[in-house]
């Protein structure tokens, strides 16, 4: 006998010449990766932006020069990206990261071009931090926000990184603040109580889109 489908769940349209890219996005805490998984669980696949970046920053040799050029040598040590140098580097210097971001989001546009050639869901998700800073929400059909209190953010961050609140507070004042990033969203979830509601509202949202 045929399991039935959840009743959020619909027959999945017949796929398209191009899927519809979905952004994915939520400040630090808000459990935005959690809920990629979740989508995945579901069938749909995940572009993950920020661990994509991590590797292209290692791997483009073309990019590891521009990004010694505007950093310095320390920008790599022994051949390997120096995420703590330009973390600290960038953090309180709004030109030198803008810059940054103009280096490596485009080599990151390719490469996520390339794998939505790939797929063949009707979907695709596009996880990125960045969603609406760099107005990447303008290259996508819809997009979901994931968000939540900002002390249940922060004391997620600082149980997961061991962080004082006063550094994880540094790094939320640095995000678009959650009220602006609400407004700019076309779905919202938030997780501000456990996994189980968490992983309802995410079903019932992904499955929503048309």
């Amino acid at each position: 006998m045929e399991e039935l489908q959840s009743e959020t769940q619909k027959a999945e349209p017949e796929p398209l010449s191009a899927p519809k890219i979905i952004g994915l996005t939520g400040g630090i805490g808000s459990g935005k990766t959690t809920v990629a998984k979740f989508i995945e669980e579901f069938g749909f696949p995940v572009y993950y932006s920020d661990d994509r970046a991590k590797d292209i920053v290692n791997d483009n040799d073309a990019l590891k020069g521009k990004i010694i050029e505007l950093l310095g040598n320390e920008a790599y040590e022994n051949g390997v990206y120096n995420r703590k140098f330009v973390a600290e580097k960038v953090f309180n210097n709004k030109d030198l990261l803008q810059s940054l971001n103009e280096i490596i989001h485009p080599a990151v546009r390719i490469d996520f071009e390339e794998w939505v050639k790939r797929q063949t869901k009707y979907l695709v998700f596009k996880e990125t931090a960045l969603l609406f800073e760099l107005q990447l929400n303008r290259q996508c059909y819809q997009s979901v926000l994931v968000t939540a209190e900002d002390n249940i953010r922060a004391k997620r961050v600082m149980d997961r990184d061991r962080k004082t609140y006063r550094e994880v507070e540094a790094v939320m004042e640095k995000q678009m603040p959650e009220k602006d990033k609400i407004k700019l969203a076309d779905y919202v979830i938030y997780n501000n109580t456990n996994l189980e509601d968490l992983k309802e509202q995410t079903e019932k949202i992904i499955f929503s889109i048309e």
